[in-house]
């Protein structure tokens, strides 16, 4: 780890050095190219580090900034690293500007591209004024996205919660009631020879006849009462509407209602439906409306 730690010291060390030798070289050409369009010797001296001192702060801002604060801390760093080259270019082609003594002289002999490049020249002090205020008031502001812990859901936040509507979410199915079983009462067993008495005393004794005793179910008197839900199987068949019946009841319905109550839950309600269908006809009466006011 400390061994790691050394060598990423190294390697800034070593990219701070070679931006302070570019810098270096960068500085004698953009302060001619400043001499050139009329700058004195302490503004000639300053005008390097208002073009190539920008492009430091536009490189830092694009480590810190996110999103389109980025994109723009690039674009800027991109436009003056190009505007920085160009000008360098342009300190190489004309030797006129390598004199120490020079005060003031053409850029190009051709006057659109001098006039092209004279502008470029004087534009760019006042651009680093509003891009660096501009960059220094982002990152400022900026605020980095919290850190979610291992159980956090970092797809969906609570903003997106509270946008959709209590029609998009998904309907739990409520759970199955229990079913409770019937005790059914044990069966009676009736003796008939004991619960029959005979009408007259036989005369003569006749062989005993065995009668077999069979079980009999009493039969309750009370009425049974429901218990948990009835079966699917048991349950009455519930017509389906089909998707051109759902929608002619949605448009008689929500025929005198404005725009604004056009919603999924405001349907499901009224058509008595599924939320998928609410939403179905929802988009549907809202696309039929958009039709005729076009």
């Amino acid at each position: 780890m400390n061994l790691h730690r050394k060598g990423r010291a190294a390697l800034v060390l070593a990219l701070v050095a070679v931006v302070a030798m570019a810098f270096r070289v960068s500085w004698n050409a953009l302060r001619d190219i400043a001499n050139a369009v009329g700058a004195d010797n302490t503004a000639a001296t300053l005008y390097p580090f208002v073009v190539d001192g920008l492009m430091a702060l536009a490189l830092v801002a694009t480590l810190v900034l996110a999103g389109k604060d980025r994109t723009f801390a690039l674009r800027v760093l991109g436009t003056y690293t190009l505007a920085s080259l160009v000008l360098n270019y342009v300190h190489g082609l004309v030797p006129k500007l390598h004199d120490a003594q020079l005060d003031w002289t053409r850029l190009a002999n051709w006057d659109p591209a001098n006039w092209a490049l004279v502008l470029l020249a004087t534009s760019l002090p006042v651009g680093s004024i509003y891009f660096g205020s501009d960059l220094v008031a982002k990152v400022l502001h900026h605020r980095p996205d919290p850190i979610l812990g291992p159980g956090a859901n970092a797809e969906e936040s609570t903003e997106t919660l509270r946008n959709r509507s209590t029609a998009d979410l998904v309907v739990s199915t409520p759970a199955p009631a229990s079913v409770l079983p019937v005790r059914i009462p044990d069966p009676v067993t009736v003796d008939f020879l004991k619960s029959t008495p005979l009408a007259k005393p036989l005369p003569t004794p006749a062989p005993v006849v065995a009668i077999e005793r069979r079980p009999v179910a009493a039969e309750s008197t009370r009425p049974r009462r429901a218990t948990g839900r009835v079966p699917e199987v048991a349950r009455s068949p519930k017509p389906r509407r089909t998707a051109a019946q759902l929608l002619d009841e949605a448009r008689t319905a929500t025929a005198d209602w404005s725009d604004d109550r056009i919603t999924a839950e405001g349907i499901r309600k009224t058509v008595h439906t599924s939320p998928a269908n609410a939403r179905m006809l929802r988009d549907t009466l809202t696309a039929e409306r958009a039709a005729k006011s076009v």
